[in-house]
């Protein structure tokens, strides 16, 4: 990484780098949102070890699709998943660890060689673009609305929140089965990605 300090935290563009992966079933970490994990594997105990020593990035990605009951091994999972960094954590006197990840980006992974006994990848952000003009207001309001409707509680949405957190966010409301959130969540053009949340809301 360089040495010079970014404006903003994250910085608005990533630089591709290497991080542990933790493959679970079913998992999916959006950009901005907190995911809590209960870590109790020795490999995985390990890794957060490790990862608090450095600057805390964990890549999670969801085991592809008929491998779920590998997830003591090393069962395969998709190459597009959510880069995170451990914002909070607490080790418990038997050597587990409850921790709370908060998404940072999407991203594109490779499996490395791991002299460790978890898992490497190398990442790569992945680029979103974000649709202009009537139709995109038009796809925003129609979020807002879906995102209010799933909501268990009154929840407060900025009024210049962009179209794709909005999207990820109602994607997170939906009980999705995992490849077909899979393949919601790989999309990277916003507007194809707002149109799938909405067609699932409205299909649900």
């Amino acid at each position: 990484m360089s040495d010079e300090t970014p404006d903003a935290w994250p910085p608005a563009r990533l630089p591709a780098g290497k991080a542990p992966i933790f493959p679970l079933s079913g998992v999916f970490l959006f950009p901005h949102t907190l995911l809590p994990l209960h870590i109790y594997e020795p490999r995985y105990r390990q890794m957060i070890e490790d990862l608090l020593d450095q600057r805390g990035w964990l890549v999670i990605s969801s085991i592809e699709a008929g491998h779920e009951a590998e997830s003591l091994g090393e069962p395969p999972f998709y190459d597009i998943g959510g880069l995170g960094e451990i914002v909070g954590h607490n080790h418990l006197d038997d050597g587990r660890f409850l921790i709370t990840l908060q998404g940072l980006r999407r991203v594109r992974v490779r499996e490395v060689e791991s002299e460790k006994p978890y898992r490497m990848v190398e990442f790569e952000e992945l680029q979103e673009s974000q649709p202009t003009g009537e139709d995109a207001v038009a796809t925003t309001i129609a979020l807002r609305e879906a995102i209010r409707e799933r909501a268990e509680d009154e929840i407060e949405l900025p009024e210049d929140a962009p179209m794709a957190p909005l999207a990820d966010l109602l994607l997170h409301f939906l009980k999705l089965p995992p490849e077909e959130m899979q393949a919601a969540f790989a999309e990277t053009d916003a507007g194809r990605r707002a149109h799938i949340a909405l067609a699932h809301h409205i299909a649900q």
